[in-house]
């Protein structure tokens, strides 16, 4: 028994030294997982391998991108919350996860504040109103002209608490117009609706509106967000073209679990932010209609913050929910 007892602590003795330099190794000494809570092939995606490729070349260690997909973005937002706090979990979370639902659902598996720490803002794109070029109004105001003239206005979004949906609603409610809802289970479906008249009008997604615009299937009459887009050229926004203080668009922005060290966050959203700048990153989230947007930590928390606001106001002033 003395002789086990000795082997034991020798073996423990050994041990120890091991497991202290595991843990005392520089950040990063393995690969990192980065979680996409939206499907392979669309923007969160696209923004995530794009930006992990590079994150792996400047860290030296292999950068996964893991797409969780379900309800909206929140089975991969509720799997990275409980990851361990040890800057191993990175989530690619966009505005609906972060600040939408938590007002559409009646509750939810994560809480995008308590439950996370900001690295940085990534990138940000308006979405486009869009008609058929046989639409009669060909600016915002002639659009709020005929909405108010009775006349019957179906728009298409890509389902209920989406960004297309809620811009329209917005739209609604600041400018006191009427339009019907009909929800979609996808961008490429509203415009061809659009195209084959179906429906009249849609506040769509960049990627999906752009190519028929400069096509000439569509016409663009405005971008949702608050000053014109170099995505968009020659296009004005809702604000400009006569809805003061109308702004709505998507961003996407970095998060950590909470309560990661706070050398791992700097380090991080340095290494992002040099990323972001990059000539090449922004050609290629041009590509998807989106601008980089780089930011400071502070800067994504007061963001975050203010979208929660808004989009709880917009959601209660128009009475949507989901359970």
């Amino acid at each position: 028994m003395k002789n086990i007892v000795v082997a034991a602590g020798l073996g423990l003795a050994f041990a120890l030294p091991a497991a202290f330099a595991a843990e005392s190794a520089p950040y990063p000494a393995k690969p990192i997982r980065l979680i996409a809570p939206f499907p392979a092939g669309g923007t969160s995606d696209i923004i995530a391998r794009t930006l992990g490729q590079r994150l792996a070349e400047a860290l030296g260690q292999a950068v996964i991108v893991d797409n969780r997909v379900g309800v909206a973005g929140i089975v991969g937002t509720e799997i990275a919350s409980h990851a361990p706090a040890d800057g191993y979990t990175l989530l690619i979370a966009n505005v609906t996860p972060a600040a939408i639902n938590r007002s559409l659902y009646k509750t939810l598996p994560y809480d995008s504040v308590r439950d996370f720490a900001p690295v940085t803002l990534v990138a940000a794109g308006p979405n486009i109103v869009v008609v058929n070029p046989v639409f009669p109004a060909k600016t915002i105001k002639e659009l709020i002209v005929y909405a108010k003239s009775g006349a019957r206005i179906d728009y298409g979004s890509s389902g209920a608490g989406s960004i297309s949906h809620l811009a329209a609603e917005m739209f609604k409610n600041m400018t006191g117009t009427q339009m019907l809802h009909v929800p979609y289970k996808g961008g490429g479906l509203i415009i061809t609706d659009l195209i084959g008249r179906q429906i009249q009008i849609s506040f769509a997604d960049t990627p999906v509106a752009l190519p028929q615009i400069n096509a000439g299937k569509l016409r663009a009459l405005a971008v949702t967000s608050a000053k014109a887009s170099p995505l968009v050229p020659g296009v004005p926004s809702i604000a400009e073209s006569g809805v003061p203080g109308y702004a709505i668009e998507s961003w996407w922005g970095m998060l950590l679990p909470a309560h990661t060290a706070g050398d791992i966050i700097a380090r991080l959203n340095a290494e992002f932010v040099r990323i972001l700048k990059l000539p090449e990153v922004g050609e290629r989230f041009a590509g998807i209609g989106v601008e980089p947007i780089p930011s400071t930590q502070a800067q994504f928390a007061q963001t975050l913050n203010a979208e929660i606001g808004k989009y709880s106001k917009l959601i209660k002033d128009v009475g949507i929910r989901i359970e």
